[in-house]
């Protein structure tokens, strides 16, 4: 069966791209808003979500010194799915829980990093198909580099098996009654929202993310990012 008629009705599937945080790793530089071979990086995320038959309309959420330049954006590049853009709240998760006020009714909620321009429409789709059948799901990728637990004064305490934890990526996926309970009921500071659904004993499946789905939070992001743009228009 076509992996489209497995997926819920576009109309029934928003997204929130978060993009609210200080970029306090890069330097100076704005990372919502500097450019990747011309084009923001912001601007790079929602067109993917533009591009992805999956997902029906977007609300962006966006730190105060940015919203009058992304709304120029949104106007420049004719984004159809963006409805809303809101401001952010001081923590990530209260970003994500304005998101899901601004949304209109819908069953499915994506939520994505800003700073993630290189995601595809293949890896959302992905995600809605694990969430589908668990409720909530996040993409990860599996770790190669050997993981130490150590001190604050860098003592090695423990070698983890890497074969036992993920990097954990974005999108996630969730059933929108889940994700609004668990920010409803959590207000404990957590690092992404499958945290919170953790908390809540709610199970979270994990599904292959992708390698090049890279955040872009340190100025050498910025290089690898466009080596990456590069490479895929070299192969498209």
């Amino acid at each position: 069966m076509d992996t489209k008629e497995q997926l819920p009705d576009p109309e029934r599937v928003g997204a929130i791209i978060v993009s609210a945080g200080a970029s306090t790793r890069m330097a100076g530089v704005d990372k919502t808003l500097v450019e990747l071979a011309g084009i923001p990086v912001i601007a790079r995320t929602v067109d993917v979500f533009e591009r992805c038959e999956a997902v029906g309309f977007v609300v962006l959420v966006v730190a105060r010194l940015d919203l009058s330049a992304i709304a120029d954006l949104a106007r420049e590049y004719e984004w159809k799915k963006v409805l809303h853009v809101r401001l952010g709240g001081q923590r990530r998760q209260d970003s994500v829980r304005l998101g899901l006020r601004a949304l209109p009714d819908c069953d499915w909620v994506v939520v994505h990093d800003g700073a993630r321009p290189l995601v595809t429409p293949k890896v959302i789709e992905n995600g809605l198909l694990t969430a589908m059948a668990t409720g909530a799901a996040t993409a990860a990728v599996p770790v190669v580099d050997t993981i130490k637990v150590v001190t604050d004064d860098g003592h090695v305490v423990q070698t983890v098996d890497r074969r036992t934890i993920a990097a954990i990526q974005t999108p996630q996926v969730f059933r929108r009654d889940l994700l609004q309970a668990a920010h409803d009921e959590i207000a404990d500071d957590v690092t992404d929202d499958s945290s919170m659904l953790e908390f809540q004993g709610v199970p979270v499946e994990v599904y292959m993310g992708d390698r090049t789905n890279i955040k872009v939070t340190t100025p050498e992001d910025l290089i690898i990012a466009e080596a990456l743009i590069a490479a895929r228009e070299r192969g498209s």
